[in-house]
């Protein structure tokens, strides 16, 4: 099983098949292979197998959480294999639908922000209507607000913040990066379909 895998200068984790959201234009849904790395886990990795399979951080531009579920259901993890990398000086990226205070059921912006670079953030619609049904997240209607505040929430702790959609028929873009831009006050970033396919950075 793949717990690591380079793009460009970038080592990208995966920690985790589970995800609270079931978005269908997600790539693990259509294939287990992405660049020639077969993400399907058959555990979950330890921090200790984690760390093994990082190696020499350095040599990456950055580390990126993100493989074929939300990083942040293992949010221990993430935090404890952030700090070794913190104490080197190596960025971390998390990306994530942007749910995890409802996983945790507590902010938990506070315990992920001195150890991370870069948050990037799935929205994926311009309102709730299109975003449960886009994404079908498994807390149901009103998860669309929650990810919104999360947005709100990290930016007094988190420097840089992005905020993606992904160019589907269905979703209004110019209507997302309005939203994003004036309303949420962050960075937007436009996801197209062909490139998550490519790069497995599904909706990030």
């Amino acid at each position: 099983m793949t717990i690591v895998y380079q793009i460009g200068h970038s080592l990208y984790l995966n920690i985790t098949n589970r995800c609270t959201n079931q978005c269908g234009f997600c790539v693990r849904y259509k294939t287990d292979n992405i660049q020639g790395y077969n993400l399907t886990l058959a555990v979950e990795p330890s921090v200790k197998e984690i760390l093994a399979a990082i190696g020499d951080p350095s040599r990456f531009r950055e580390i990126v959480f993100c493989g074929y579920g939300e990083p942040l259901l293992r949010l221990a993890e993430v935090i404890a294999v952030s700090k070794v990398l913190k104490e080197q000086n190596i960025p971390v990226r998390v990306n994530t639908n942007g749910q995890a205070n409802l996983i945790h059921q507590r902010n938990i912006i506070p315990e992920i922000a001195p150890y991370i670079s870069t948050i990037s953030i799935s929205l994926n619609a311009e309102n709730e209507t299109v975003y449960n049904q886009v994404c079908q997240p498994s807390f149901g209607p009103g998860t669309y607000q929650k990810v919104k505040e999360f947005i709100l929430a990290c930016k007094p702790l988190i420097t840089n913040i992005i905020v993606t959609a992904v160019a589907l028929p269905q979703v209004n873009i110019k209507a997302v990066k309005q939203l994003v831009e004036k309303e949420l006050g962050v960075r937007f970033k436009l996801r197209h379909y062909d490139d998550i396919m490519q790069e497995n950075r599904y909706g990030r």
